[in-house]
């Protein structure tokens, strides 16, 4: 199984800034520390090219966005101050999902370290999210590229506590595409953008009812979509310690939802590229833990599907 991860995922940032930016460094840190890479390759991610990021974004908001030419509520809709670094890391987080969307469609799994943007619109930004990696990242492996599957069909099973209305924007209208969200109803965005399936929770919602929303969105979407290819953004902000969630599930929880969907996916046959989206809790730790448990939960699966 195929990891990604390059140190421009750690963007510097103003004292203060509320964004746990150190969960990328102590996630790589922790899957070396774990044993991982005894059986799977970490590997750094070429970034995503201007054409790849333009099959989802306006041109001229990609320009814009390298050129550093945001104007201040953009740039605050965004959360990050404009830098070099900035574009380097957003244009490397799109070309991680990229790189593990063609591992997945290889092995059957791929993981990017860091990804799940799921706010960039194809105009703007916005929730810390620049560019929208998984759809960037749907759009390179529909194009094809040599010695690669044909995709056509995309599943974006969205976990995190918030719902991704810029991969829903992008989905809508589009029958190669697939959005299902299932998240708080009174978390940002406060105005959402329908999905293709979006299960709203309340504010509390606990690990048997969440797990059980999952189960039933899952077994709707097969009836009426069958993908070629699947994103899972493994968000850890569900969980109940998390500043901005509001969701009240447990690491055992999250690690059962990490189950649950690769199980589906896999048993139906359905590759699985995997971003680690959102977590803030106070502690980094925390949110490297529910991370680190989704990473050793695909690693078991992969290895399975190794011997076969």
């Amino acid at each position: 199984m195929d990891l990604f991860y390059s140190d421009t995922f750690e963007l510097p940032l103003p004292a203060g800034h509320r964004f746990p930016m150190a969960k990328y460094r102590r996630l790589r840190e922790r899957v070396a520390e774990s044993g991982l890479l005894e059986r799977n390759r970490l590997l750094i991610p070429v970034a995503a090219t201007r054409e790849e990021l333009e099959r989802v974004h306006d041109p001229e908001y990609v320009r814009r966005v390298f050129q550093g030419e945001l104007d201040e509520r953009e740039i605050r809709r965004i959360g990050f101050p404009w830098s070099a670094r900035m574009v380097e890391r957003s244009c490397r987080s799109s070309g991680a999902s990229i790189a593990a969307a063609r591992a997945a469609l290889r092995d059957g799994i791929g993981i990017n370290l860091a990804g799940g943007t799921h706010h960039a619109m194809p105009d703007s930004g916005g929730g810390y999210c620049v560019f929208n990696d998984v759809c960037v990242a749907a759009r390179a492996v529909q194009a094809g590229w040599e010695g690669g599957p044909r995709v056509r069909k995309v599943l974006f099973v969205d976990l995190d506590v918030h719902q991704g209305n810029g991969t829903a924007a992008v989905a809508r209208g589009d029958a190669t595409l697939f959005a299902f969200s299932v998240h708080c109803n009174r978390n940002y965005p406060f105005r959402k953008t329908a999905g293709d399936l979006d299960i709203e929770l309340e504010p509390g919602t606990g690990d048997e009812e969440y797990l059980a929303a999952v189960e039933r969105g899952l077994d709707q979407i097969l009836a009426v979509f069958q993908p070629d290819l699947a994103f899972y953004l493994a968000g850890a902000d569900p969980w109940s310690g998390d500043r901005l969630g509001q969701f009240a599930l447990s690491k055992e929880g999250l690690r059962q939802r990490d189950e649950l969907v690769l199980d589906w996916l896999l048993g139906c046959g359905i590759p699985v590229s995997v971003a680690m989206a959102g977590g803030y809790a106070p502690n980094v730790e925390d949110i490297v833990d529910i991370h680190l448990q989704t990473i050793v939960e695909a690693d078991r699966r992969a290895s399975r599907l190794a011997v076969r």
